[in-house]
């Protein structure tokens, strides 16, 4: 996973095993936290096996597997392969706060708003609960679903938990107590990939998928206020062979001012922008595409509203760009950008084979058997078969029959004669 982020002035990547923080308004050493020289999981701790298929044998590759920031900036979190679950405290310097240790690999890590609490889902379907306060203290189960979790957000008022995963459903609970479900919001196709409560519209929620759409809600009602395809939204049709493959949404990202929300697809070389809109029919408005010179694997909003985009090259792995006037446009020579890229070099080609490898969301499409296709021409087929066989029995039959009164009649010949 290689995902991309910011901590206040620190901008944030993962690469492979690693977490890297740039600082990009002043030139201090990056700080780089390595997950495979990280403390290892202590013997005796407890594991829940019941359902992990044997977890405590299995071991990680020490992969970031996801991170978070907490919204005031001053808190970080990530999860990795082996199970750890690393919180830092990145003011006034970076310091390492505690390792602790989730019960299944992470799928989703968030911050409460407040920011008491992490919440980490699994990719069983449990969201548990890690202390900030008490960060030593082992997490507790909050709630589950009946698949793997996909995507957990927090409402704005610290109120409600939000929840996605690969069965298509959205769950909507009350934070300090999930067994209260206030509302679903039903309609995607596929699995739910990202969520998002825009910035300035906190009772609204934008979810995307692999069904290609990118929904809005009124989530604490479970409404659905509109839906849009983003295959029809390419400028380019797509060919005939891939006229039925969907664009995964894989981020969907707000700009600090509200102005803007960024979606980005899986694999697609293009990102699109809308506006919300709370006093129109049209509530989501695409208004522009910014075409990218490579493959996006994520992007994210800095605190000026500028947009970072971590790419699929080794020459330009990270651009920036800025809004002007009706318009994006790269800041090519930024001093911000010069820092990252210098941070990123000795990780580049860590990064690109990352880049290169298969998407993270091919395992999530859910296979479908058309039996009654086959049983119909298996059923046509043996009809024909059962149709040849009776007609070379009857032929067989005829002839029987044309040779016993030929026979006869020769019979009846001889004797006459």
């Amino acid at each position: 996973m290689s995902a991309v982020g910011f901590c206040g002035e620190w901008f944030l990547f993962t690469c492979d095993t690693k977490l890297v923080a740039v600082n990009t308004k002043q030139d201090r050493e990056p700080f780089v936290f390595d997950c495979s020289a990280a403390e290892k999981r202590p013997k005796n701790t407890k594991e829940d096996t019941s359902s992990d298929a044997g977890a405590s044998e299995e071991t990680g590759s020490d992969k970031v597997l996801a991170f978070a920031v907490s919204p005031s900036g001053k808190l970080v979190a990530l999860t990795d392969d082996n199970k750890r679950l690393v919180l830092f405290r990145c003011e006034p310097s970076w310091q390492c706060v505690s390792v602790r240790w989730v019960v299944r690999r992470c799928t989703a890590l968030l911050f409460s708003q407040t920011e008491d609490e992490l919440l980490a889902g699994d990719k069983s379907g449990d969201v548990y609960s890690f202390s900030v306060t008490e960060p030593q203290r082992e997490g507790e189960l909050k709630m589950g679903h009946l698949s793997m979790l996909l995507a957990v957000t927090v409402s704005p008022d610290n109120k409600f938990l939000i929840t996605a995963d690969r069965d298509e459903k959205i769950r909507v609970s009350h934070l300090r107590s999930p067994y209260n479900i206030q509302s679903f919001c039903l309609g995607h196709q596929q699995f739910v990939s990202c969520l998002l409560v825009p910035a300035g519209h906190p009772h609204w929620l934008l979810s995307g998928s692999g069904d290609g759409t990118l929904k809005l809600w009124e989530f604490e009602s479970g409404r659905k206020l509109q839906s849009c395809d983003l295959s029809e939204l390419e400028e380019t049709p797509p060919p005939d062979a891939d006229k039925q493959k969907k664009p995964t949404v894989c981020r969907i990202s707000s700009s600090p001012d509200a102005q803007h929300v960024a979606v980005l697809c899986d694999r697609v070389s293009t990102l699109q922008f809308f506006s919300l809109k709370k006093d129109s029919e049209q509530k989501i408005v695409p208004h522009s595409r910014l075409p990218l010179p490579h493959c996006s694997t994520d992007m994210t909003f800095d605190p000026e509203g500028r947009l970072w985009v971590l790419m699929d090259s080794r020459e330009t792995p990270l651009q920036i760009y800025t809004r002007t006037q009706d318009c994006w446009e790269s800041a090519a020579e930024s001093a911000e950008l010069h820092r990252a890229t210098a941070a990123l070099q000795p990780h580049r080609e860590t990064l690109h084979a990352a880049m290169k490898s298969s998407s993270r969301y091919e395992n999530l499409y859910k296979v479908t058997f058309d039996n009654v296709t086959a049983y119909q021409q298996k059923k046509q087929q043996r009809l024909k078969e059962q149709q040849l066989k009776r007609t070379a029995a009857q032929n067989t039959n005829g002839n029987k029959k044309k040779k016993k009164r030929e026979k006869e009649t020769t019979e009846a010949v001889t004797q006459s004669s």
